[in-house]
């Protein structure tokens, strides 16, 4: 039997691992770096800050400007931290911050530098909770166009890395919430 069409995998040269530096966006991290460990890929870590909400609410242009500056050193913080994992794991990796609709953001700068692949996180919601409040992963997953990698919320405790702690052995029971 002959086959009219060869199925061809194209090596990952660039991934862009996307967070918003939630302890859930760790598992999307260690799928992220392994892929890029395993195809050779740069990483592109993007956090994006949610300017929207600015926008459609009220407020004083002070707390405005404080809560921006809060959002970014947490986005800051998360992609740095991000970017060390990587370069332990041997993972060429350069943080991005950007400020936006984090979907648009996300997928403008995907094709502005030609990814290979992105690599997002779900938290699960519901079918309604995407109506009221829409998804991320999902317009992301809609609108792209290359691969996007979803990965679901679960717990590792096996490759769990916290960047605020220094090089405290936490029992994964404790960190999961497990009595002891």
């Amino acid at each position: 039997m002959e086959e009219s069409s060869e199925l061809k995998s194209k090596p990952q040269r660039r991934i862009l691992i996307a967070t918003d530096g939630s302890k859930t966006s760790e598992n999307v991290v260690d799928f992220g770096i392994e892929i890029a460990k395993f195809s050779g890929a740069k990483v592109y870590v993007v956090y994006v800050i949610d300017i929207s909400f600015f926008d459609t609410v009220m407020m004083d242009e002070s707390w405005v400007k404080n809560a921006y500056e809060k959002f970014e050193i947490v986005g800051r913080e998360a992609i740095c931290c991000i970017e060390e994992n990587a370069k332990a794991a041997g993972v060429e990796a350069t943080p991005i911050l950007l400020k936006g609709n984090p979907a648009e953001e996300i997928l403008d700068f995907a094709e502005n530098q030609k990814v290979d692949m992105i690599v997002i996180g779900s938290t699960g919601k519901s079918r309604v909770e995407r109506f009221m409040l829409g998804g991320v992963s999902e317009k992301v997953v809609r609108n792209s166009k290359i691969p996007v990698l979803v990965v679901r919320e679960r717990f590792k405790p096996e490759s769990f890395v916290r960047c605020d702690q220094e090089d405290k052995d936490i029992p994964a029971n404790v960190v999961s919430g497990e009595p002891q």
